[in-house]
């Protein structure tokens, strides 16, 4: 008899290398392409923070608008969640394409129980992210992606 799967979630341990006491949780994620569609978007970050190949992704979930300081310059950043769901072993996956960036201010990449992450006791992003992972979870998708901003 086999067992229940746990939804599991990627999480990035990342943190300002001019300032290392600032560190957080957030989703992977990347910077859109020229002429790429968001969806297209989504699929090319999964596959780099993975090494997954995913043919289609499930809807957007939420998007989120911020504003914050990163290496002394201040930013601005709309992010677009989308699901994505896989039955492949998540576990052996650790084929990844960073950037000089990203590889700067990485501290961890984990696979999550998805239950796990409102455990967390480190700074999150968003701050509501075990109650918005949650929701798809107990099968309760919005209308249309929920609008955050921070």
């Amino acid at each position: 008899m086999r067992g229940r799967r746990v939804s599991k979630v990627l999480l990035i341990h990342a943190r300002d290398p001019d300032d290392p006491g600032h560190h957080w949780w957030e989703l992977p994620g990347g910077g859109q392409d020229a002429g790429e569609k968001l969806e297209d978007t989504a699929r090319r970050e999964i596959t780099e923070e993975t090494g997954l190949v995913l043919d289609e992704i499930g809807r957007k979930l939420w998007t989120r608008e911020s504003r914050f300081t990163y290496r002394g310059r201040e930013h601005h950043r709309l992010d677009h969640v989308y699901l994505a769901r896989t039955d492949d072993d998540i576990a052996s996956r650790t084929v990844t394409r960073h950037s000089a960036n990203e590889r700067a201010g990485l501290i961890e990449r984990r696979w999550w129980p998805a239950a796990a992450v409102s455990e967390c006791h480190d700074k999150l992003l968003p701050a509501e992210l075990p109650d918005l992972l949650q929701a798809p979870l107990d099968g309760r998708f919005p209308a249309t992606p929920l609008p955050l901003t921070a």
